[in-house]
C-alpha cells in the first residue's frame, strides 16, 4: 500500500471531532479536485509502500483506539481490506474518509463520505485531461447505494457558496434513505478567513435545511500544514 503520511492528531471533523486519532493518509487518488487541500496524496502523489504488518506495527506504537484511514482515495488500495481485519482484531474503531467514488467489500465503523460537488472540477492550466475524468468518475450513485446499505456512514460536502448548497439539496432528493441528520455541510478554505467567510451564511443555511454544520477544526488547532 503506497501511504503519503501516518501520523497522531485530533480527529478534526465530523461525528468524531476531537478524539485523538492515528491517521493513516494512503497516497492516489482516481479524482482532482481543484480545493484539494492534500495535493501531495493526489495531483502530486508522494508516498512509500507500506505492507499491512507494517502499518500495524507503526500504529500501535502509539496511544489511542481510534484510526482514519483517509487520502488521496484509500479505498483504491487492494490491501485496505486486509488492514482493516488486522486493526478491528486489535480492537481499534476504525473511521474511512472516501469521496464515494470506489466500492470495496471491508469492515469499519464509520465510513465518512464526502461527496464532490462541480465546485471540485479542476480549471485553469494544470486541469488538462483531468476536468474531463474528474467530472465523469465524481459521482457514482450506485457505489453510494452500496455504502449506505453496508456501513454507519456520515456525508460531508464541500461548501463554497450558496449554489453548492441548493446542489445538496439535489442530491439528496437522489438518495431518499439518507439520514439528514448524518449530513454536515462543511465551509471550503484552508485559512481562517476563508472558513470564517463561508461560516457567516453556512450555519443559517444548515439549520434552515436540517442538515449539520461541520467545522474544520484542525485548521482552527493546527493551521494548514501536513501531518495533523
Amino acid at each position: 500500500m503506497r501511504v503519503a503520511e501516518v501520523f497522531l492528531s485530533v480527529q478534526g471533523e465530523g461525528f468524531w471531532t476531537g478524539i485523538p486519532s492515528i491517521f493513516v493518509r494512503v497516497a492516489g487518488c482516481n479524482l482532482r479536485c481543484r480545493y484539494c487541500d492534500t495535493p501531495y496524496a493526489s495531483w502530486h502523489c508522494d508516498g512509500e509502500a507500506w505492507s499491512v504488518p507494517e502499518l500495524v506495527t507503526q500504529i500501535q506504537r502509539w496511544e489511542g483506539s481510534h484510526v482514519v484511514l483517509t487520502g488521496g482515495e484509500p479505498m483504491l488500495a487492494p490491501e485496505l481490506g486486509s488492514l482493516c481485519d488486522r486493526l478491528r482484531q486489535g480492537g481499534y474503531r476504525i473511521t474511512i474518509e472516501t469521496a464515494g467514488t470506489v466500492y470495496r467489500q471491508l469492515a469499519c465503523d464509520l465510513m465518512s463520505i464526502s461527496p464532490k460537488l462541480d465546485n471540485s472540477t479542476p480549471n485553469g492550466d494544470n486541469s488538462g485531461i483531468w476536468r474531463q475524468r474528474h467530472e465523469r468518475l465524481r459521482h457514482a450513485p450506485e457505489v453510494i447505494g452500496r455504502l449506505l446499505a453496508e456501513h454507519v456512514y456520515q456525508f460531508k460536502f464541500v461548501i463554497g457558496e450558496p449554489r453548492d448548497v441548493r446542489q445538496v439539496l439535489g442530491y439528496l432528493e437522489q438518495f431518499p434513505s439518507i439520514d439528514r441528520d448524518r449530513v454536515m455541510l462543511m465551509p471550503m478554505g484552508t485559512g481562517l478567513a476563508e472558513l470564517e467567510r463561508v461560516e457567516q451564511w453556512l450555519v443559517e443555511s444548515c439549520r434552515t435545511h436540517g442538515l449539520r454544520y461541520c467545522p474544520r477544526r484542525h485548521i482552527e488547532w493546527f493551521g494548514w500544514k501536513r501531518a495533523t
